[in-house]
């Protein structure tokens, strides 16, 4: 577990950031993209390794790896709600969105790629007379 001087350094960071919000499902991560700095990325006071699994580190730094600025931001981001996968598509959706803020003529690129597209399936509602959404009780015939 770090000490409280290496958590405090990386997260309560000083200087000029660009903000901004991603979402996918309900998980919502507010993206803070602060210049020059080293190719750090921490996700609610954790290192991006340690909060995310598989490919899903991946997943959460492809638009840095798309516009080969990787080592040039250090990113701070705060995610909550959904799931794991879901936290990581908001990343990846919040970080792109402030590399636009940044620099917009990064916007032709990630748009192309698919970054910039917040993906608005959520979850459908139950209905009343339904076990579930769309699923109905079992129907016997006699």
């Amino acid at each position: 577990m770090p000490t409280k001087t290496e958590e405090k350094t990386s997260t309560e960071r000083k200087g000029k950031y660009y903000y901004s919000n991603g979402k996918r499902k309900t998980s919502i991560a507010r993206v803070r993209l602060y210049e020059k700095g080293k190719g750090d990325i921490v996700v609610n006071d954790q290192s991006l390794n340690d909060y995310f699994f598989g490919e899903l580190i991946g997943n959460a730094k492809a638009p840095l790896k798309l516009v080969d600025m990787l080592k040039s931001f250090d990113v701070i981001v705060k995610v909550t709600g959904g799931g794991v996968s879901s936290q990581a598509d908001a990343v990846r959706h919040g970080i792109a969105k402030a590399l636009t803020v940044f620099d917009p003529g990064l916007r032709l690129v990630l748009k192309r790629a698919g970054f910039l597209t917040r993906d608005s399936r959520t979850k459908e509602r139950k209905k009343f007379g339904l076990h579930r959404a769309r699923r109905a009780p079992q129907w016997s015939k006699r």
